[in-house]
């Protein structure tokens, strides 16, 4: 796709195809009628004057630099977009700044042993005879061997709790606990809800960072998780790996979540209509792994409508609806909705994904404005690869599945089930 293609239009300023509404200031007062139009309430009146503001050099170049702060998601894609055409210096060092927040490891491969990146920062083992040496650059974990007894988990957790610097700790990660596949997370997620005095920084939990080897992602036993959101106020982002026994108590409310990844081999359907009742005002990355029927993953395409219609979440820049059973179906849905307006990164990895809805994503126009789409481990032909990777858009097709013909369902699954 030609880059002329991301210059503003008409139809860009609002959702629909539609054209903006028409704005005498923008015709009678030229620049000064574009900055007043900047403080109008509707979102598609700011929009049309960004699309506006481009022709009027320095002047118009600092109004869209200014979008980019906007309160509207909308407003500051619809500027983003505008400004990665330009080559001023002013204008590479706004999107430096403004580069939306992710978590780079999410975009690599799920490989099935424990992880090494965890909140863009390095997971180390902790060891008790060494404590904590760097609380703010390294995610520590504590996990127990699969022969372990109780004791030890504990016993590090609680050496950890001991450390001077344990108030500086941003990110723990809890691994396999003692019979994960019999006993759920509700020790661990009591255990940190006591700790919440020492840990005073915390702001990145996984829970569950368990390889296949040691229990299969569809044995491990989670909890109600809501607890440790009400117990750290300052946490940002939240991972949890296993559905069953999975649930979030109401009211749940956190000012500061930017991350919610849900990892299943079978997510119930209860379980995501908990996460959208949940107020999440900050958040930025959804991820949602639905797994498979067979083990537990009951969810269709409309137990995710308040997420992509109604805007319940509206700061997201990723979505990740992954592992999916039903990608085709995701796909028509989002191409129709306008949360694909607002954000930069589409994940659709690991699900089913056919040549069929890879082209309803190509005649999707608001696909081509999307910084990266994550189509690995899909069912697609390398046809249709070839075509997506024409967008202007980074596109993450690896490892495409090729279809059991003994499977139930039309020969097309899941990555991650059992």
């Amino acid at each position: 796709m030609t880059n002329n293609q991301n210059q503003p239009r008409d139809y860009d300023a609002v959702l629909g195809g539609q054209s903006p509404p028409p704005i005498d200031g923008l015709v009678l007062g030229g620049i000064e009628g574009i900055k007043r139009c900047l403080s109008n309430p509707v979102a598609n009146v700011r929009i049309a004057a960004l699309s506006e503001a481009f022709k009027y050099g320095d002047a118009g170049l600092d109004v869209l630099i200014q979008g980019l702060q906007d309160k509207s998601r909308l407003v500051q894609r619809f500027a983003y977009r505008v400004l990665k055409q330009r080559t001023e210096p002013q204008a590479l060092q706004a999107l430096q700044i403004y580069k939306p927040w992710n978590l780079e490891e999410r975009l690599n491969e799920y490989q099935g042993y424990a992880v090494t990146q965890f909140a863009n920062q390095q997971v180390v083992e902790f060891d008790q005879n060494i404590g904590i040496t760097e609380p703010i650059n390294k995610a520590y974990v504590l996990r127990c061997g699969y022969d372990d007894n109780e004791q030890n988990l504990w016993s590090q957790l609680s050496r950890l709790l001991q450390e001077s610097n344990a108030n500086k700790v941003e990110a723990l990660v809890f691994g396999l606990w003692p019979e994960a596949y019999e006993r759920d997370s509700s020790s661990i997620v009591e255990a940190l809800f006591d700790g919440k005095k020492y840990l005073t920084n915390l702001k990145a939990v996984f829970i569950g960072d368990i390889a296949p080897d040691e229990c299969e992602i569809s044995w491990i036993q989670q909890s109600d998780i809501s607890p440790i959101l009400r117990a750290y106020p300052k946490l940002e982002i939240l991972q949890v790996r296993g559905g069953d026994g999975l649930h979030f108590s109401p009211p749940v409310r956190h000012d500061r979540l930017k991350a919610l990844i849900v990892e299943t081999g079978g997510l119930n359907r209860d379980a995501v209509a908990q996460i959208c009742k949940m107020n999440l005002p900050a958040l930025e990355h959804l991820e949602l792994w639905f797994g498979s029927e067979d083990y537990g993953g009951d969810c269709w395409v409309e137990d995710i409508h308040p997420i992509i219609f109604e805007g319940i979440f509206p700061n997201l820049t990723y979505l990740g609806l992954r592992n999916s059973q039903f990608t085709d179906e995701i796909v028509s849905a989002i191409v129709a909705c306008p949360i694909i307006n607002s954000i930069s990164i589409l994940d659709l990895s690991m699900g089913t994904l056919s040549d069929i809805g890879a082209e309803e994503l190509l005649n999707c126009q608001a696909i081509s404005y999307l910084d990266i789409l994550n189509v690995s481990e899909s069912f697609l032909s390398e046809e249709m690869i070839d075509k997506l990777s024409s967008l202007d858009v980074r596109v993450l097709a690896n490892n495409q599945k090729k279809e059991d013909e003994d499977s139930y369902i039309h020969g097309r699954y899941c990555s991650i089930a059992e």
